[in-house]
């Protein structure tokens, strides 16, 4: 048994910033986790995932280099060497953390945690022995998500025809035909993946239209793209039956009144996922959840049991590695006793991989509408703009929302290259407060795709110079 002043249980993304935080703040830290450090995000998520893509971003480049002037001659293209170097940057990711705990005298605890009375966490180690931890300050609970099946659907993951994006990111080849059921950021993502590698991909959305979180003319912008690379896209559709079989998956999709049977050798369920909440003792510890199945928290991330904090994933949307991170600062703040700045969850960047890259902040129109907010919109298309002519890279738009009367920037909607890059700037914008004509004082480079965001910033005003 070993006293700490702070014991996260889970070494994710939001667990391992919060340790390392808390150590830098003089704290003595534990992280239990059983997997590698880093957690789903390093592991099984954002990390490998990013990899494919670039493999995927340079296939779709290749096929069009003659227009470069760089001939090739035949491309072959293989899906096993590509999730080979995916695995191998997650590792090395993974092994980076590791670094990172020795630098700063964290202890890594392997093993499985529950929590346990009085500030303790109770952990079966990887090799079966039991031991337990205390912590004078708190128990953060950091312990993600995992990816669901769809078992009302008869969609339960097989790991072999019915499959989750963990094992997409091992397969040894891209499957000729697969059906990608959501069409959220990761089944956008693994959509444009599997269609470089040469698959046959079918994208089912329930909502009207994909990436239905996104404006919806980044969903329409990314829709027309992926139509044009030959992708089978179906939103609105409902599926009312699936069959699967050893081999292959027969889905039956209603979809504007007509119903059709899709048969795919896999099925990929990218529908969302579920809060890793059971099995850690949360109920015997007083925790409460919400009524969505998060843990409840507070601006402190406390949970309602005292000395008990929670972040990331299991404390509720948005579920991204980046929210958990920050998460994992504040907690680290409020151990240490020091000031902390309250997280504007209204101010979480989302970004989207796949191609063209999506990425937002903010409002989107429609619910700026839906306040009844008096605004204006500037939008700048990709191909006016001289940087993203010289790659070839001509999709998409930058779209920028602002207060009518003020100019203050009320959501940033970017698809295009280099999207999840550019969207800090109105990151940056918003959390300063900034208002549209300060973006426009500052001189943006030429040429650079950044200039696109000048011009929907000048287009708001009505002084747009190169459209």
């Amino acid at each position: 048994m070993a006293s700490f002043d702070v014991i996260f249980l889970g070494g994710g993304p939001a667990g391992y910033v919060g340790a390392i935080r808390s150590a830098q703040l003089g704290m003595n830290v534990a992280v239990i986790e059983r997997e590698g450090l880093g957690g789903t995000c390093v592991l099984w998520g954002c990390i490998p995932a990013k990899a494919l893509l670039e493999a995927a971003n340079l296939a779709t480049r290749v096929a069009h280099s003659a227009e470069f002037g760089v001939n090739v001659g035949e491309v072959k293209l293989d899906y096993g060497v590509a999730m080979k170097r995916s695995r191998d940057v997650s590792t090395k990711n993974s092994k980076g953390v590791e670094f990172l705990f020795k630098k700063n005298k964290i202890t890594w605890i392997k093993g499985v945690g529950t929590l346990a009375p009085n500030k303790s966490v109770k952990v079966t180690t990887a090799d079966g022995k039991s031991e337990t931890h205390t912590a004078t300050k708190g128990v953060v609970i950091s312990t993600g998500s995992r990816v669901r099946g769809l078992p009302q659907a008869g969609l339960e993951l097989n790991k072999t025809t019915v499959i989750s994006s963990d094992e997409a990111l091992i397969l040894e080849k891209a499957p000729k035909t697969i059906a990608i059921v959501g069409a959220g950021a990761v089944g956008c993502e693994f959509a444009d993946v599997f269609t470089a590698f040469g698959s046959k991909v079918t994208l089912i959305e329930a909502m009207p239209r994909i990436l239905p979180l996104e404006d919806e003319d980044s969903s329409s912008e990314v829709q027309r793209s992926f139509k044009k690379r030959g992708m089978n896209v179906m939103a609105g559709a409902k599926m009312t039956s699936a069959k699967v079989a050893k081999d292959s998956v027969t889905l039956t999709v209603e979809a504007q009144g007509a119903k059709e049977d899709i048969v795919v050798e896999r099925v990929l369920v990218a529908t969302g996922r579920a809060a890793n909440v059971e099995n850690i003792g949360l109920k015997e510890a007083g925790v409460a959840l919400t009524d969505r199945g998060f843990i409840k928290i507070n601006e402190k991330m406390e949970t309602s049991a005292k000395g008990l904090y929670a972040i990331g994933d299991v404390a509720g949307p948005p579920m991204l590695a980046h929210k958990g991170e920050r998460e994992g600062m504040i907690v680290a703040e409020v151990l240490a006793g020091k000031h902390f700045h309250p997280l504007n969850y209204g101010n979480v960047p989302n970004a989207t991989y796949c191609h063209p890259e999506v990425a937002s902040i903010g409002m989107t129109e429609a619910q700026v509408k839906e306040k009844k907010i008096d605004y204006k919109v500037g939008k700048f298309p990709y191909s006016a703009n001289g940087r993203a002519r010289t790659s070839g890279e001509t999709e998409g738009f930058v779209k920028i929302i602002r207060d009518a009367k003020y100019g203050e920037i009320l959501g940033a909607h970017i698809v295009g290259a280099h999207a999840t890059e550019l969207i800090h700037e109105l990151a940056v914008a918003r959390e300063n407060e900034f208002t549209v004509e300060e973006i426009e004082l500052a001189i943006h480079a030429h040429p650079t795709l950044s200039e696109s965001i000048a011009e929907a910033v000048l287009d708001s005003l009505g002084r747009a110079i190169h459209i």
